[in-house]
């Protein structure tokens, strides 16, 4: 992969598993790190790590359950530089974090709809300005291969709540949030992706889940890089790849109605107008 020099990335959820080792990879690339997570030892140990192999990094502490916390990441990532040349949304809770039973956010959502999705929409559009300004630029939304059909008449899972399906229908938002921006950003030269890294990582949210692990966090950080940096991705966008290769979501993902609802209503869930959205 080609030098990263003189650019700058923000990985959310970078002070463990998959997070962390694509961090350590871009530094090792040249590209300056805004590295986010939610506790500062970790968050210091991540960039004592990119530093110690010729990298630069900064930590940004930040509760991704919170959509403050959300705003005030973003007022952050802005303080500290003008350009955004990578921004990768990685950040999630899994089927059983954060204890059992349905859990809520600051904000009062459900709480994997809340992290897993929402989370990184306000984000995304908060920081767009600085991404656009910097294209050739790239987004690249961490997803999963378990997704679920949204259902508008209970978004929250107020009834029949479950871990699974929470996680999965905050994965699927996720890639219809992501088809919708390319769509967005065409012309703009910004690509939009997103991917399933890979099946079961030895990562805390799958140990989490009782599961064992499949495949590795080196595996999953080669196909987020792959999105991240790879010259074969150029120009290629709203795309949805399982690993390295483009897979096809859920159907959901492709109905035009459904993605205006979930549109719709996130900007109504984050208090972000459709100007500001619109950039």
């Amino acid at each position: 992969m080609a030098t990263l020099s003189g650019k700058t990335a923000l990985i959310t959820g970078a002070t463990d598993g998959v997070g962390r080792v694509v961090a350590k990879k871009l530094g090792a690339l040249g590209a300056r790190l805004l590295v986010h997570g939610r506790d500062q030892g970790r968050g210091a140990q991540v960039v004592a790590e990119i530093a110690a192999g010729g990298g630069q990094a900064e930590f940004l502490a930040a509760d991704l359950a919170a959509l403050a916390e959300v705003r005030r990441l973003a007022d952050a990532v802005r303080a500290r530089t003008d350009r955004l040349n990578i921004l990768i949304n990685n950040a999630g809770i899994g089927t059983t974090g954060g204890g059992p039973g349905r859990q809520t956010s600051a904000d009062g959502y459900e709480l994997r709809f809340a992290v897993n999705y929402l989370a990184g929409f306000l984000l995304t559009y908060l920081l767009l300005p600085l991404v656009i300004k910097s294209a050739p630029a790239r987004i690249v939304n961490v997803s999963s291969a378990g997704q679920q059909a949204i259902d508008f008449a209970d978004v929250m899972l107020s009834h029949g709540y479950s871990g699974g399906r929470a996680y999965c229908q905050s994965k699927l938002a996720q890639i219809m949030f992501t088809i919708d921006l390319a769509r967005e950003l065409e012309g703009a030269h910004v690509t939009v992706n997103c991917l399933h890294p890979a099946t079961y990582m030895n990562t805390t949210m799958v140990r989490q889940a009782g599961i064992t692990p499949w495949s590795s966090v080196e595996d999953g950080a080669e196909a987020i890089l792959n999105l991240a940096v790879s010259p074969s991705i150029e120009g290629r966008s709203g795309l949805y790849f399982n690993g390295l290769r483009e897979a096809h979501a859920n159907d959901q993902a492709y109905d035009a109605e459904a993605r205006r609802r979930l549109h719709a209503l996130s900007l109504e869930l984050t208090r972000l107008s459709a100007k500001a959205a619109a950039g």
